[in-house]
């Protein structure tokens, strides 16, 4: 059996390589060590002739079975027929699981249903697709650290991300996992595959695939985000690969993490192609695949180029209609074989603006998707009854304005 250890060992598979300065050619290597073989992963149009007309279902939009299905019987007469359902949010989940605890959204316990059950039987029955929607690198989000004994925060601290003094990420945003660690991969794996292999999913929806490394209100003013992870085996696992530190060698740093963020993503495929092979795989990315990977480290044109996803979601939320139409042109032209899917900002946006960016969607591949089912349509509280709030009116003049619209496309 491989240890942690000897697949550790498998990034020393640079360290001629990045000595003589060619990282490119460590990282092909890499594909060989890896399995990945630097060759293209077969690809099968599984999101079908029909324009993709999705919408995300935030883990915050549902509490109960009578949640979901009026979740899906909005979604259908809105016009929709793809549903992105949020199974997973920060290392807790909406289906009972052998892997993580119960999604704290509903207590931290079994609420005495599956949600993920319940929405696949009332999204099919519907004639709507449905993918489960997890959100992968974040481990934890909160301002207090979780309960739960299994969770990921108290059960494995030691995968969290550490400065250069030791310290653990600040709580408040999301703190993650460290993808560099091959048991965090395998861990992430094996969520993924608990969920295709339990659960007749139409797809899998990968978001926060990438390094979540945003401001934390806890750090003082005029600071900077620390340099994440540079915690001891991190730092360990660079230096046999580079010889260096990263101060001496900040691309290589930065190729070291962005591979690392590429190979949960193959991995996952890999997972895929064996367990659920019909299933699609996409990814909700950043709007600018440049500046995501410059920032975050996800290299979705990679992805793209080894035909990884089978649908690319990019969060195009631009209100500037001149930026939004520059950044699609951008995606398309670099979208090989996966599906482009984009994504447009419905909440606290004008019927007009949303309509706008919908025709050129429309206009240039038919396929895109709502951010967020909450935009269009209320929550309800636990006795049935809608959650009035300050953004209701709003919700009700882009209903008027946006649905007949949808419907008339999805015809």
């Amino acid at each position: 059996m491989t240890t942690h250890l000897g697949r550790e060992r498998s990034f020393g598979w640079m360290a001629v390589c990045a000595r003589a300065g060619s990282l490119t050619l460590a990282l092909t290597i890499l594909f060989f060590v890896t399995g990945c073989q630097g060759l293209r992963w077969g690809f099968s149009k599984k999101h079908g002739d029909s324009p993709i007309k999705a919408v995300w279902v935030t883990r915050w939009d549902y509490k109960t079975p009578d949640d979901i299905a009026r979740v899906m019987h909005n979604c259908k007469t809105a016009g929709f027929n793809t549903i992105l359902f949020q199974v997973r949010g920060n290392g807790t989940v909406f289906y009972p699981s052998k892997i993580e605890p119960w999604a704290v959204e509903l207590g931290g316990r079994d609420p005495g249903f599956d949600p993920l059950a319940v929405a696949i039987a009332q999204a099919h029955g519907r004639g709507l697709k449905i993918h489960a929607w997890a959100n992968v690198i974040p481990g934890w989000r909160g301002e207090e650290p979780p309960n739960h004994p299994r969770q990921l925060y108290n059960a494995h601290p030691d995968w969290f991300w550490r400065d250069d003094h030791g310290q653990r990420q600040p709580l408040g945003w999301y703190v993650s996992v460290n993808p560099v660690y091959p048991e965090v991969r395998e861990h992430i794996v094996s969520v993924m595959e608990e969920i295709v292999s339990r659960y007749d999913v139409d797809g899998l929806h990968l978001d926060y695939v990438r390094f979540p490394n945003e401001w934390n209100d806890s750090w003082p003013d005029g600071a900077s985000v620390p340099d994440y992870p540079r915690d001891p085996r991190t730092l360990g696992m660079f230096k046999r690969m580079t010889g260096r530190v990263p101060s001496q060698a900040p691309d290589a740093w930065n190729a070291f993490r962005t591979e690392a963020v590429t190979q949960v993503v193959r991995d996952i495929r890999k997972m895929m192609l064996k367990k659920k092979p019909k299933a699609a795989l996409s990814a909700a990315l950043g709007a600018s695949p440049d500046e995501a990977k410059r920032r975050h480290f996800q290299d979705s044109r990679r992805w793209v180029r080894e035909g990884l996803l089978d649908a690319v979601y990019p969060m195009n939320y631009a209100s500037s209609m001149n930026v939004y139409s520059k950044r699609l042109v951008q995606w398309n032209a670099i979208k090989g074989d996966a599906a482009v899917v984009t994504g447009i900002m419905f909440d606290k946006r004008s019927g007009g603006t949303v309509r706008q960016q919908l025709d050129y969607a429309m206009e240039t591949g038919g396929h895109f998707s709502a951010f967020a089912y909450n935009s269009l349509f209320e929550r309800f509280d636990e006795n049935g009854q809608p959650l009035v709030d300050d953004q209701s009116p709003s919700r009700a003049e882009l209903r008027k304005q946006i649905i007949p619209y949808l419907r008339r496309g999805a015809s």
